[in-house]
């Protein structure tokens, strides 16, 4: 599958390295190809850096890992992605995109998209690039959209890179639920000083 990630920073290339080794065609989408983050990016075997305009068009799949605000300038620079798949990773924590409260409602208002999903927010990029507890095995990851089909294809991704299972929150209602639950996570490991080596498993009794 072709894959753009929008965003070099630390979310986007742990998510490129692991999609990489599953198998994916994984471009950046980037605003300065000789900006520093970019030149360490391109550096990720198996990728290319592309303009977002670029990226975005040859992708069947757009994750967005870039500060919630940004999606603002961004969204117009994606062209026409109503067929395509966008990935919110972002949380609305210290900045948001104003008026909207999330980043996810203000790619689906000015996107028009209905194929949007909250996904690869919830824990920290330690834990994505490397989802594996050796005493547990695969932690869990969480998404939230309207769209059943565009869940179900990130749902198989996150189980494709090392995740046990990908947990459906529910629908738009339940995207900033979605968000304080990765604060849950944010409170724990670095406001309570538990450390980034933590993460979420659910677990049901039979």
């Amino acid at each position: 599958m072709k894959i753009a990630i929008i965003g070099t920073g630390n979310v986007g290339s742990a998510l490129a390295q692991r999609l990489v080794l599953a198998g994916h065609q994984v471009s950046f989408g980037v605003r300065d190809a000789s900006s520093t983050k970019s030149q360490k990016a391109s550096a990720i075997a198996g990728t290319t850096i592309l303009s977002i305009e670029d990226a975005s068009a040859s992708a069947e799949v757009i994750i967005i890992a870039t500060p919630p605000e940004a999606v603002l300038a961004l969204a117009s620079q994606l062209g026409d992605v109503k067929n395509k798949i966008l990935i919110d990773t972002t949380n609305s924590v210290r900045t948001r995109p104003e008026p909207y409260a999330t980043a996810y409602h203000a790619l689906k208002e000015i996107t028009k998209s209905g194929k949007i999903v909250k996904c690869f927010n919830s824990t920290c990029f330690e834990n994505m690039a490397n989802p594996i507890y050796p005493a547990f095995g695969g932690i869990d990851m969480f998404c939230a959209g309207d769209d059943k089909e565009a869940k179900a294809l990130v749902q198989n991704l996150a189980k494709q890179i090392g995740f046990a299972e990908c947990w459906d929150f529910g629908g738009d209602d339940k995207v900033e639920l979605l968000e304080k639950f990765a604060l849950s996570w944010i409170n724990l490991a670095i406001m309570q000083g538990h450390g980034r080596n933590l993460a979420f498993k659910v677990i049901k009794r039979d």
